[in-house]
C-alpha cells in the first residue's frame, strides 16, 4: 500500500471491506496517513470493537443492552457453561478466526450437553470463544444501523435496516434485507450514544436483535472500520453512506438523501428466496452481484467463485471421513 500510495498525485479516500485490512491499516496508520485519506478509531478501540469479549465488557460497563454471556479460553472454562440458560450461541472472540476458517462463525446449542461438545471443538484451535444466551425471535427480528462518523465526531450519514433472512438460518450472514424506518427512532439514538461513548470514528455498524421475551432491542455485535455485508441496501433506499463519507473527507458539500417511492430489498444471491409474507407488496428485489448494466461480477461469482467454494466445502467435509478410515485401517 505504501508503494502504491506514492504513485498518486493526490491522496485518495481509502475504503476498507474486510477484517484483516482494517487491522493492518490501523496498526500502520502513521505510515499510511500521509498517502491515503481514511478515518478509524484509535487502535485500542479498533481492537476492543473487534473483540466480542471486550465489546461485551464495554457495553455492560456503560449500560448498553447485551445478552448474558460467558467467556471460554481453555477447556477448564467449560464448567462456566452451566451459568447460562439454553439455547445459546457460541462465537469466536475474534471474527478473523472464522474468516480464516479456524472456527465456526456461530453455532447454536439447544442444551448444556450440546454447548459443551461445540465449545470443546472450537477450543481445539487457538483463541477464545464467547457463549451467549439466545435472543428469542426469528431472523426478521435482526436489525442493523450503519453509519459514518466524521471530523469532530459528527455523524455524516446513518441508515437502519432489517434482515428478512439469514443463511445459514438463525446464525448466518445476511441473505435478504430491507430498510427499517420503523426502528430508526429506537436504534439510531442508541447507536449514536454508543459511538460517542466508545470513540467510534469512521465507517461502522451495530447489529441488534429484538428480543421477543423481554420486548427490547439487544446489541449483538459491531462492525468497525469497514463497509458491511448489507451496505448496498442503504444505497438502494437512497442513503449512500460511502458517497457521503467520500465527499466529507474531500471537504465537498453533502448531497441530500434520495427518496425512494418503491420499496426495495437486497439479496445476497438469486438462490435466496424472499419471504413474500414479510415484504411489502410491490417490493423490488436487487441481486447482490447482478446488474444488467454491469453483468461481470455475477458471471465471476455464479460461474467461478461460488462453484469453487462449494467444491472446497465438499472436500473439507470428506476429509475427516478419509482420515478416520485411514486410522481404522
Amino acid at each position: 500500500m505504501v508503494e502504491l500510495g506514492r504513485r498518486f498525485t493526490e491522496r485518495p479516500v481509502l475504503f476498507l471491506t474486510e477484517e484483516d485490512p482494517v487491522h493492518a491499516v490501523s496498526e500502520n496508520r502513521e505510515k499510511l496517513l500521509p498517502l491515503y485519506r481514511f478515518r478509524l478509531p484509535d487502535d485500542d478501540t479498533v481492537n476492543m470493537l473487534s473483540s466480542k469479549v471486550r465489546f461485551h465488557e464495554f457495553a455492560q460497563k456503560h449500560g448498553f443492552p447485551v445478552p448474558r454471556s460467558v467467556v471460554l479460553d481453555t477447556m477448564a472454562d467449560l464448567q462456566r457453561l452451566s451459568e447460562l440458560r439454553y439455547p445459546c450461541v457460541l462465537k469466536p472472540d475474534d471474527k478473523r478466526q472464522a474468516v480464516h476458517g479456524h472456527k465456526e462463525r456461530a453455532v447454536r446449542a439447544d442444551t448444556l450437553g450440546e454447548a459443551r461438545e461445540c465449545a470443546a471443538k472450537m477450543l481445539a484451535s487457538p483463541g477464545g470463544i464467547v457463549v451467549q444466551e439466545w435472543i428469542e425471535g426469528p431472523d426478521s427480528n435482526i436489525f442493523f444501523t450503519m453509519f459514518y462518523r466524521g471530523e469532530g465526531g459528527k455523524v455524516i450519514s446513518m441508515f437502519t435496516g432489517r434482515k428478512m433472512l439469514s443463511y445459514p438460518p438463525c446464525v448466518g450472514n445476511t441473505a435478504i434485507c430491507v430498510a427499517a424506518p420503523e426502528a430508526r427512532e429506537a436504534l439510531e439514538p442508541l447507536t449514536t450514544k454508543f459511538i460517542e461513548r466508545s470513540g467510534f470514528d469512521g465507517m461502522g455498524s451495530i447489529e441488534y436483535k429484538w428480543d421477543d421475551n423481554y420486548k427490547q432491542f439487544i446489541m449483538v455485535e459491531p462492525t468497525v472500520g469497514r463497509t458491511d455485508w448489507q451496505e448496498e441496501i442503504a444505497t438502494l433506499a437512497g442513503v449512500n453512506i460511502p458517497l457521503a463519507a467520500f465527499r466529507h473527507e474531500l471537504g465537498l458539500p453533502p448531497i441530500p438523501n434520495r427518496t425512494t417511492t418503491v420499496p426495495v430489498a437486497w439479496r445476497a444471491s438469486f438462490a435466496d428466496r424472499p419471504p413474500s409474507d414479510l415484504l411489502p407488496p410491490g417490493t423490488k428485489v436487487f441481486d447482490g452481484y447482478f446488474r444488467w448494466s454491469d453483468p461481470f461480477p455475477a458471471l465471476q461469482w455464479y460461474c467461478l467463485v461460488a462453484p469453487m467454494r462449494l467444491l472446497r466445502r465438499i472436500r473439507r467435509q470428506k476429509q475427516p471421513l478419509v482420515q478416520s478410515r485411514g486410522a481404522k485401517a
